[in-house]
Formats: C-alpha cells, structure tokens, sequence
C-alpha cells in the first residue's frame, strides 16, 4: 500500500469535480466489466494523460531512447497553442496531467507556461525531470507555475556512481536544483509541487539507496521513490541489473537465463484510463510505446476524444484481450508488476 502524504492527498482531492469524479466512474465500471466478459467496453475519456513537451535530452543515458538518440519518429517541442486547443477538449475529465514521456521537459521554453495554463484549469500537474535545469530563476517559475508534483532523477549520493547510468550528468547540478526548489517553496510559502527524489535501481548504485534516503532528508525533500529499471537486454543478464531481486523487474530462471516477472495477463489497465501524446500530437497506447509504433491517432486532425473511441484504439484493445504477449510493446511491460518501492523521508 503506498504511503499518502496529507498535503499533496488534499490538494489533489480539492481538484476533483463532480464531473471528473464521474468520468473516473465510468472509466473504472469499463475496465472491469471487459476483465469479466473479455470484451471491450469503453466508458467515459482517459482521465490521465502523458503529454511530451519535447524529445531533447542533455544526458546519455543508457536505456533511454532520448538518450541514446535512437528514435525513427520526428522530434521537437510540444507547441503551447497545440496544447491549449487540445486542453480544452480534455481539462474537465482530467484527474491528473503529466507533464512527460520522452526527453527533458525544461528544455522546452514554454514548458512552465504550459504547467501554468493547465493550472489555471484546475488540473493536478505532474512532471519528471533530471534535474539539470532548476537554476535559482527556474525553480522559482516552477514554484509560481502552480506545478503539483515534481519528480527528479537521483540515481546516486556521489558522481562516480550517478553517472554510471546518468551519463553527462552532474549531480551538484541536480542537488543545487533541489535545495533551489525547496528554498522557493519557502519563501513562497507555498505547499507544491511535492518534491520526489527518484531512485532508479541499478547494479551501481543499489548499494547507495539508504544514502539517499538521509539526503533527501537533509535537503527538504517531501518523499523518495525506488524504481525498477527497463532493460531491453535482460535475458543472458545485465550489468544493469541489481544483484536484490526485489528491486529488479527480472527473475533468474533456472536455466540461468532471465525472465520478466510480469506474466502478461490479457487486460491491461492503462488502455482503459491512460494515454500518451506526443509534441507532434500523434497518441500512443501508453509509456512503453516511445518510438510510437502504435499509432492510434493524430490530434493534428482529430479531437482527442475522436481518437480515444476510434477504430484504431478498439482494434488494439481487442488484440491486446486476445493476446497480450503477441504485441511487442507488451512483452517488456510491467503493468500489473510492483515496480515502485516507496521509502520513509
């Protein structure tokens, strides 16, 4: 059971409307009722959804498509007068917004206008970041942007072992960003965004993860979250993979070989609730589809909630209850696994 924190709980239940509360309804009343009869009812519109502000990242990291460079489809920066138009089809039956898929969302420049707009809205906000760009100017915008969640990418307490995985990366930078944070939530006396230090679990760093536990504490960090790495190279082992099983998404099987601890059940949750868009406006099915080889739609020529009931997202949630294993994106997917780990600040 994940631990709630008051302050960040009331505000995202003071956001709540009689008509997102609704929408969640149907929502959830869809997804079970295809669990029991194996076919595909969808009710209500996706009460979360990914936005990408940009495709650009500053660091190489090496499991990161962003990173590695290594994306077929265009790239660029979510237009802010494309997300308003799109914002105003969808704001009302939002429970949350997140403000990220692929790449670094501040290097767009009109990300934090973005945060703000969909604030005015009244739509609970969150974004993740690697740290690298909350100078003293930007981490007061973020603060006044009305931004409700920030998460950052800690994956160390020293450099030698952050940049095994953050390649190109400083983690003075990243700390300094932090205390900024914290610094303007005070000035500003202001409750948001609840700050998280996340912890992607890697073979380099598992043996830091107390370590950075006191120094949350000692900068004002709200909450640290352990997660799981993805690894596209996982069956002969990985140098990323951590040696204490419970932190990774893989199991030794007794071949020696490894295999993902998901078992891939036909229904996924994410299809019913969730949906990814891209700075160009293309929708994919969900995080897991970052080169978007799964097209269910183009928000360049059709209305969000024209896509979400389209043909293309029907045919695809009708092929995931046949089969799941037989789509590719499925079968590195842990929906259904726990893969975060929550830890005392």
């Amino acid at each position: 059971m994940p631990r709630l924190y008051p302050k960040d709980t009331l505000n995202f239940l003071r956001k709540l409307t009689p008509r997102r509360v609704v929408n969640a309804a149907k929502i959830v009343a869809g997804y079970y009722l295809t669990r029991w009869t194996g076919r595909p009812f969808t009710w209500g519109q996706p009460f979360t959804v990914s936005f990408e502000p940009t495709t650009a990242c500053n660091l190489r990291c090496p499991e990161c498509p962003s990173g590695l460079r290594q994306f077929t489809r265009p790239t660029g920066n979510l237009r802010a007068d494309f997300f308003r138009r799109t914002l105003d089809d969808i704001a009302d039956h939002l429970l949350y917004l997140i403000f990220y898929f692929q790449g670094e969302p501040y290097i767009n420049p009109d990300f934090l206008d973005m945060v703000a707009e969909a604030h005015q809205r009244g739509v609970y906000t969150i974004t993740s970041t690697n740290g690298h760009f909350l100078n003293d100017a930007n981490a007061k915008r973020t603060i006044e942007s009305g931004l409700d969640r920030l998460i950052i990418s800690v994956d160390g307490t020293t450099q030698e072992v952050y940049e095994q995985y953050r390649k190109a990366g400083k983690l003075d930078t990243v700390l300094q960003g932090a205390r900024n944070l914290v610094k303007w939530k005070r000035q500003l006396n202001s409750p948001t965004p609840h700050l998280i230090f996340q912890y992607l679990v890697v073979g380099p760093n598992e043996h830091q993860m107390e370590e950075v536990v006191r120094l949350a504490d000692e900068i004002g960090i709200d909450e640290v979250k352990f997660k799981t790495a993805q690894l596209y190279d996982y069956e002969h082992g990985n140098p990323l993979m951590p040696q204490n099983e419970a932190y990774a998404r893989y199991y030794r099987k007794a071949d020696g070989t490894y295999g993902i601890k998901n078992k891939l059940s036909n229904h996924c949750w994410k299809l019913w609730h969730s949906c990814v868009i891209t700075w160009d406006g293309l929708v994919a099915p969900c995080c897991f589809d970052k080169d978007v080889t799964h097209r269910l739609g183009d928000l360049k020529t059709a209305s969000l909630p024209e896509v979400w009931r389209g043909a293309a997202y029907d045919d695809f949630r009708a092929k995931l209850l046949r089969g799941r294993a037989e789509i590719d994106i499925c079968q590195n997917c842990t929906e259904g696994c726990e893969v975060w780990l929550g830890a005392e600040v």
